[in-house]
């Protein structure tokens, strides 16, 4: 909203010598912020409003030029020349004589042009920095200044504009009345209201049949009609000038005069042409297939939400929004229909959103306007066009008013005090509350507050506090911060997850976080069965993306779209990870919805609390590419399904667990190339490569390896040992074991480690084979085994010995057979 001094001081009795650093720091304790202070340009030498006498049209030139005679408050009349044409003798307008500079550094002289000396020139508002309008000059009209008047205060050279922000709740705070009222408030001045005008007296019957179907949405409406308009006459500049330092653009009188109410008072309004308006005016809701054409020239399809303006001939406005193309003012308009009325503030937010057309009104009408003034906006307007276009109003108002009376809310005078930690005075909230123009009822602290008219965002007594306090001032309440308490450090599942973050960073990968939020669309991607648990979601009622209404129960999603998009963008050794919550259905237990009014007691937090469903903390990898670069040194190697285990392994180690991996069917997984991760007998977790189909729908390459667990089902771990470093010598000796081909490594490697005993200190995996001279359905897998004691040097006896129980134990288990 932006707010002209000039305007302001109008209407408020400004304290003499108040300054713009004043006012702006008044704003801001009012709660409006202050987004900008708009200075106007600086013009100096002489500048004055003159009158043309007489204008010669020159010719013999490429463009048509005229030389103007023009009476400038001195003897003789100044001759100027100048090329505008939407100007005519008798008119006033703006020159600037020979010393004058313009803003721009645009310095002023007589000089010959065109074979005449111009003694100075005629100006356009963009010349003099008030506008962007360069395609004539600016006439004031033919009457209201004298020659020769110093132009500055005419045109508002000296005017001050604040543009303030104005919250979603104070739709008030939209108009010059409202500003006006709640700056005299806080700075204790009398100011007037432009809205407590006394009405005309009407004669006759309205001129015109309204019906309201819908008193939801439209609890008050009221239409004036006028007549003997004169189409041709201009809008005065004051009204102009206003406009434009308000941001709005001059049309034609009958529209910037509602332009002009709608800023002074807050009460946007429309003008019909009352020569197309068709019989009887219903407002009502529109129905399936109904279309209007509005001002903009846009053909709208409607839907049974909108609110319309109609006639006989069917839409002719969109209620709040924007008016038709078939009632518009024109050129030869000389019947008018002024309409205001009160709409639903919710209905037009939804209107301005459904149709894209954010506006001046639609701003006001979805925060809320007064309803006590669609008929004191008309007799305004009415008024202005009947002073400046000779129009006289026909008939009767219509006011159709279905509004019911405002409750009041109870209020303890001490509320206040107690929640800002302020003492006010029982006299000091009935202060304020006069002040925000509240009706005051009751004894001692006991107050039943009658909010007005205009402020209806106050239905609380919540909103009767920030009243209070905001007019008294939000820098009176006490700056006073509570003593921290001593601090307890990161809990123990706190520093697992970091712990799990690191490890996973330091192996190369990039935390990749995304939304948690998923959509039917990702998760047949994934290519999940019907039956799937991962496909029952919770669906988030008012969602970011009607695409990913849900929460997600997988990480997969996310993770798989961030690596496609890292891809898309020119990498190929890609290796990420996430780790989060998910959010599996379960059970669905709908919470109970506790009231405002007081704490909810124990019986409630607790059911409350057992309604929020799991959310158990995921851990996912993804990777492509090369997992070690290729150089000078090799070929380097691609990642593959090992890796993604590896990772897995990583995982439970940073979290002080130990997973046993098994061969299983799971998607969106190869069904040959997936493994459970275990902890003891219990699946936390997949890993392995990607479905070759999979990839293809995601666009990703073929072999992407993937893993997940659910880094909640690990076991807590315990305190950490250290072991004591022998200073002995180990022994090494190696094995090759023939077991099925189908038989998981861990359990080989298990049976080793349990056989082996205690003088069994690393165990490694160095070669897997499967060739010529390994038997059909089997497989050699390699293995380097250490042993050392701590407390003294192993004899080769011992060693032996350990290094049998370490292959019997595979062979018991596994079946396994000693390679020669």
């Amino acid at each position: 909203m932006k707010v002209p001094v000039s305007w302001l001081s109008e209407l408020v009795d400004l304290p003499a010598g108040t300054t713009v650093e004043q006012l702006d720091a008044a704003f801001v304790r009012l709660g409006l912020e202050v987004e900008d202070v708009v200075r106007p340009p600086v013009t100096t030498g002489p500048l004055v409003v003159g009158r043309v006498l007489d204008i010669e049209e020159l010719t013999g030139f490429k463009k048509p030029i005229r030389y103007c005679q023009v009476e400038v408050g001195e003897a003789e009349p100044r001759g100027i020349v100048c090329g505008a044409r939407n100007f005519a003798v008798g008119d006033l307008v703006v020159a600037a004589l020979p010393g004058a500079v313009l803003p721009g550094d645009f310095a002023i002289a007589a000089r010959k042009t065109y074979d005449h000396v111009s003694d100075g020139m005629i100006c356009s508002v963009r010349e003099l920095g008030i506008g962007e309008d360069h395609a004539g000059i600016l006439v004031l009209g033919q009457a209201g200044y004298v020659p020769g008047t110093p132009a500055a205060d005419v045109l508002g050279l000296d005017d001050v504009v604040f543009d303030l922000e104005v919250t979603p709740d104070r739709g008030y705070a939209m108009s010059m009345r409202g500003i006006a009222r709640d700056l005299a408030g806080v700075l204790g001045v009398t100011w007037r209201d432009p809205a407590d005008l006394p009405l005309p007296g009407w004669a006759g019957t309205p001129a015109w049949e309204v019906t309201v179907a819908d008193p939801d949405r439209c609890d008050r409406f009221s239409m004036l009609a006028v007549e003997e308009l004169d189409p041709a006459a201009p809008s005065p500049w004051p009204l102009r000038r206003r406009l434009a330092q308000c941001g709005i653009r001059s049309i034609s009188l009958a529209v910037d005069v509602t332009n002009y109410v709608m800023l002074e008072l807050g009460q946007p309004m429309h003008a019909f042409d009352r020569a197309t308006v068709n019989g009887p005016i219903t407002v009502r809701r529109a129905t399936a297939g109904e279309r209007l054409t509005t001002l903009d020239g846009a053909d709208r399809a409607l839907t049974d939400d909108d609110l319309l303006i109609t006639d006989g001939s069917g839409p002719i406005g969109l209620a709040g929004v924007m008016g038709g193309a078939s009632t518009e003012i024109g050129d030869t308009t000389r019947a008018v229909l002024l309409e205001a009325a009160h709409w639903e503030p919710n209905g037009i937010s939804r209107g301005v959103r459904r149709h894209r057309l954010p506006s001046e009104a639609g701003k006001r009408f979805e925060r809320g306007t007064d309803p006590e003034v669609t008929v004191v906006a008309l007799a305004r307007a009415a008024a202005l066009l009947a002073e400046h276009g000779g129009a006289r109003v026909v008939g009767a108002p219509v006011d159709v008013d279905t509004r019911a009376p405002r409750a009041a809310i109870a209020l303890d005078a001490g509320l206040p005090g107690r929640i800002a930690g302020v003492p006010y005075t029982r006299d000091q909230v009935l202060e304020v509350l006069t002040v925000v123009g509240a009706e005051v009822a009751g004894d001692g602290d006991a107050l039943r507050v009658t909010p007005p008219s205009w402020r209806g965002d106050l239905q609380e007594p919540a909103d009767l506090v920030e009243e209070v306090v905001r007019f008294r001032g939000f820098d009176e309440i006490p700056s006073i911060l509570p003593t921290a308490p001593p601090g307890g450090g990161l809990t123990e599942r706190q520093r697992r997850r970091r712990s799990i973050g690191r490890a996973l960073a330091e192996a190369g990968y990039v935390e990749a976080p995304a939304f948690p939020f998923t959509g039917t669309a990702q998760l047949d991607a994934l290519g999940l069965p019907a039956d799937d648990d991962r496909r029952r979601v919770i669906t988030v009622r008012n969602p970011l993306s009607e695409e990913a209404p849900a929460l997600r129960t997988t990480l997969l999603p996310g993770l798989l779209a961030a690596l496609a998009r890292n891809l898309s963008r020119g990498l190929r050794d890609v290796a990420l990870f996430e780790h989060g919550s998910v959010f599996p259905a379960g059970e669905g237990v709908r919470a109970p919805l506790p009231g405002a009014d007081r704490r909810p007691d124990d019986e409630t937090l607790a059911a409350l609390l057992g309604a929020v469903p799991a959310q158990p903390w995921h851990v996912a990898v993804a990777l492509t590419g090369h997992r070690e670069p290729r150089g000078w040194w090799g070929p380097g190697r691609p990642a593959a399904w090992a890796d993604a285990v590896q990772a897995a392994r990583l995982v439970a180690a940073a979290a002080g667990a130990e997973l046993t991996v098994e061969q299983a069917e799971r998607a969106p997984w190869h069904p040959g190339r997936c493994a459970a991760l275990l902890v003891g007998d219990r699946v936390v977790g997949y890993a392995g490569e990607l479905h070759p189909k999979v990839c293809e729908v995601l666009g990703l390459p073929a072999r992407t390896a993937v893993m997940e667990l659910d880094a909640d089902a690990l076991p807590e771990p315990v305190v950490p040992q250290a072991r004591s470093i022998s200073t002995f010598p180990p022994v090494r000796m190696d094995l090759a074991l023939l077991v099925p081909e189908d038989q998981p490594e861990d359990r080989v490697r298990r049976a080793l480690r349990g056989g082996a005993g205690e003088l069994l200190e690393d165990l490694r995996l160095f070669d897997v084979y499967t060739g010529s001279s390994v038997p059909e359905g089997q497989k050699s897998l390699a293995y380097s085994l250490t042993f050392r004691a701590p407390d003294r040097t192993l004899t080769s006896e011992e060693a032996r010995v350990a290094f049998d129980a370490a292959v019997a134990a595979a062979v018991t288990a596994n079946g396994a057979q000693l390679r020669a």
